[in-house]
C-alpha cells in the first residue's frame, strides 16, 4: 500500500448517461429500454439500465442489440446536449474540490484528501456531492472511493446505478485477495488469458512472481500491474491533460470497398479533424488510417511528416496514400483518420524562400476562412468541391 494513509480519490460515473438524459428530457421514456447508438451498422454506445436487462450492452452491435431487446427504443443520440449536461456536473465538481479530473464526458476523478474541515469525512463529502449532483442535473451517479485511482474507478461500479462504495485504507489488502484480475484497469482480453494461464485469478495472485518477472514478460505493463496487485497508484488527479490525438471515424451503412468513395468519407474526417486542431492551435507529425474489414477485423497504417500540420489537405492526402498502400483485402464497414504527435508550431524558419511553405500559407488561409464562414453558418455552409456529388449523405 501506499504511505499517503489518509488520501482519498473519488471517482464519479454518471449512470447510463446518454440514455438517463434521453429519459429526464422525455418523461415518456422512463421505464422504457432506452438504447442510444449508431445506425444498424454502428454500436450501442449507452444502454438504459431497462435495456440491460435483455442483454444489451455499450460497443455491441446494433444489429444484436435489436435482436436482443426489439421492444426498445433506439435512438441516434444528441452529443451537443449530453456535453452540455456533462458540463455542468463538471462545474459542479469544482465546488467540492480544486483537483478534478474530466475521464470523459461522463465520469471524473476529485482528490478529496485534506477536505474533512469543510465537508467532514470522505465519505460525507461523497454523499454530499452525489446528492447535489442529482439536484442540479436530475440525473443520478455512482461514486467510488478509495485511497488510490484504480480502486476508486472500480468501486464506482460496484452497486450500480446510484451506488456509494467505499474501500477503506485497512480493507484494501482483503479487497485485493478477492478481486478477479480482470478488474484491474489496463488487463485486456489477451493479457487475462496469458494470466490464466499462469494460473494468476486475483490481484493478490500476482504476487508469486517478483517484479521483475512481470517487467520482462510484460514491460512496463507489468511494472503497472505488479503495483495494482499492491494497492499501489501513484496517478495523482490532475485537473487538465492535453489530448494526445485527435481523430475523426465513420461505421458504413453498407460495406464500401471502392477508394473513391472512401475518398470522400477521408475528406469528410480530415475536415472535421484539422478544424479541431485549428481550434485548439494544435499541429500533429503523425498520420493514422484506421480501417475495419467487414468480418470485423482491424487495420491501422501510420506516417510522421517531416512538419507537423493542422492542414485538413495534408491530413486528407497523407490518409489517401496510407489508403492506397493498405490493398483492401475485403469491403470496409468503418474508415477514420487520425493525428497525433501535437505540437504548438508548425512553422519551421528558413531564410530561403520555401515553395512548400509558401503552399502551406495558402491552404492555411483557405482552411481559415472555410473555418469562419462554418463558425458562422453552419457546419454544411460550405463544401469543398469534391464532396459536392455526395453531398446529401451525412458524414
Amino acid at each position: 500500500m501506499q504511505s499517503e494513509a489518509r488520501r482519498w480519490i473519488l471517482h464519479l460515473d454518471m449512470d447510463a448517461f446518454f440514455a438517463s438524459v434521453e429519459q429526464m428530457d422525455r418523461p415518456e421514456l422512463k421505464g422504457r429500454p432506452v438504447i442510444i447508438g449508431g445506425a444498424e451498422r454502428g454500436v450501442v454506445s449507452t444502454a438504459s439500465y431497462e435495456a440491460r436487462k435483455f442483454g444489451v450492452h455499450s460497443a455491441m452491435p446494433m444489429f444484436r442489440a435489436k435482436k436482443l431487446c426489439p421492444q426498445g427504443v433506439f435512438l441516434r443520440g444528441r452529443m451537443a446536449r449530453y456535453q452540455e449536461k456533462s458540463r455542468e456536473v463538471m462545474l459542479l465538481l469544482e465546488k467540492f474540490s480544486p483537483l478534478v479530473e474530466q475521464a470523459s464526458v461522463d465520469e471524473a476523478y476529485l482528490d478529496a484528501t485534506g477536505l474533512e474541515r469543510v465537508f467532514g469525512s470522505a465519505l460525507d463529502m461523497a454523499r454530499q456531492l452525489q446528492a447535489e449532483v442529482y439536484a442540479q442535473s436530475g440525473l443520478s451517479c455512482s461514486i467510488g472511493l478509495a485511497p488510490v485511482k484504480f480502486l476508486a474507478k472500480i468501486a464506482s461500479d460496484m452497486q450500480k446505478p446510484g451506488g456509494l462504495t467505499v474501500i477503506s485504507h485497512a480493507e484494501v489488502p482483503a479487497f485485493l485477495e478477492r478481486l478477479p484480475v480482470g478488474k484491474i484497469p489496463g488487463v485486456g482480453p489477451q493479457m487475462l488469458k496469458n494470466l490464466e494461464l499462469l494460473g494468476i485469478r486475483r490481484a493478490a495472485d500476482v504476487q508469486r512472481y517478483p517484479e521483475d518477472f512481470w517487467q520482462a514478460r510484460l514491460g512496463k505493463a507489468g511494472g503497472a500491474l505488479f503495483d495494482r496487485a499492491r494497492g499501489i497508484d501513484p496517478r495523482p488527479v490532475e485537473p487538465y491533460t492535453e489530448a494526445k490525438s485527435e481523430s475523426a471515424e465513420n461505421t458504413f451503412a453498407r460495406d464500401i470497398s471502392t477508394v473513391p468513395e472512401l475518398s470522400v468519407w477521408l475528406l469528410r474526417q480530415s475536415e472535421r479533424v484539422g478544424r479541431s486542431l485549428r481550434a485548439r492551435g494544435l499541429f500533429g507529425r503523425t498520420i493514422t488510417l484506421k480501417l475495419k474489414y467487414n468480418d470485423f477485423s482491424q487495420k491501422t497504417r501510420s506516417r510522421t511528416l517531416k512538419r507537423p500540420t493542422n492542414l485538413t489537405r495534408t491530413i486528407y492526402e497523407t490518409a489517401l496514400e496510407l489508403l492506397g498502400e493498405a490493398r483492401l483485402e475485403r469491403p470496409l464497414r468503418l474508415i477514420g483518420v487520425g493525428v497525433s504527435r501535437f505540437e504548438r508550431s508548425g512553422r519551421q524558419l528558413s531564410l530561403l524562400p520555401d515553395p512548400e511553405e509558401e503552399a502551406a500559407g495558402r491552404e492555411a488561409a483557405l482552411d481559415a476562412a472555410l473555418d469562419a464562414l462554418r463558425g458562422k453558418f453552419g457546419s454544411r455552409s460550405v463544401i469543398r468541391g469534391k464532396l459536392f456529388a455526395d453531398k446529401e449523405e451525412k458524414a
